[in-house]
């Protein structure tokens, strides 16, 4: 449930729309973009409206200044007592708490999500790029699982999703010692998808790409994935039949069927599911 109280305050977050592209910003530069309050309530409010938007084919994430995101800001978290407590609620009816919303919630957009980071990204700021389902980096970017310097562990979604990316080992390794490690590094491990001179620019072309493709079809390609992944065999097989009734025979499909056999083919449609 999107909340009020970031209206209020100074702007944590910019979204940009062109060509059906959102672009999301983490507008807290000056202090690196580190997470305090209402920096989660806009992030949470973005993704949430973000969602419900079906004219739009892709979101990039990305932060503004010298870095993506330095993480979770403590010392104005700490500021008041009753904040751990906010983040760490979850309301009735929600699957995820406030904390793991801003990770978490990427991945309920029905578009692909990528994350464009650079300079560093730790802690919070990891478990945001890792919720989205790409991730194009500098080579000399930053990461770490950061929690381990404060004596916790990341709770802010990055558990559902380091799991579909690395090996359980790296994972362990990485949360436990909580070391810097560099996007050469991160592609290695599988954490991030590309490693690139222009992470930006790369992924517009990226999702140029992606908007020749039936929308309809792109969504439901995530959302059976994001479904799939860990699921069982006899649940992932009804998922796909499931999945694919709600695109055979729309629009964009048979566009999509008819751009195989004819250069001029009719345009696509916003997406339908």
């Amino acid at each position: 449930m999107p909340n009020n109280q970031a209206a209020i305050q100074a702007p944590r977050v910019t979204v940009d729309i062109n060509d059906d592209v959102a672009i999301v910003t983490l507008n807290r530069g000056r202090k690196y973009n580190a997470l305090d309050m209402d920096m989660f309530y806009a992030l949470d409010n973005t993704a949430t409206e973000l969602a419900n938007n079906k004219a739009i084919r892709a979101v990039i994430v990305r932060g503004d200044g010298k870095v993506f995101c330095a993480g979770l800001d403590v010392k104005s978290i700490i500021k008041n007592p009753l904040n751990p407590g906010k983040l760490l609620k979850r309301e009735e009816g929600e699957l995820a708490n406030l904390a793991q919303k801003v990770g978490y919630l990427w991945r309920q957009i029905p578009v692909p999500v990528i994350a464009v980071t650079h300079g560093v990204c730790f802690g919070g700021g990891l478990q945001i790029a890792l919720g989205a389902d790409f991730r194009y980096s500098t080579a000399d970017c930053e990461f770490s699982v950061m929690e381990i310097k404060w004596g916790l562990i990341p709770d802010m979604s990055g558990m559902v999703t380091m799991r579909e990316l690395t090996r359980i080992d790296i994972a362990k390794e990485l949360t436990m010692t909580g070391r810097k490690f560099s996007g050469i590094e991160a592609e290695k491990y599988g954490l991030v998808t590309h490693v690139c001179d222009d992470p930006m620019a790369a992924a517009m072309t990226f999702i140029d790409s992606l908007k020749t493709r039936s929308p309809d079809a792109i969504v439901a390609a995530k959302s059976l994935l994001n479904d799939s992944w860990v699921a069982s065999e006899q649940a992932v097989l009804v998922l796909e039949t499931q999945t694919q009734r709600k695109v055979m025979g729309k629009w964009n499909q048979i566009v999509a069927v008819t751009r195989n056999f004819i250069k001029k083919s009719l345009p696509y449609r916003k997406r339908s599911i």
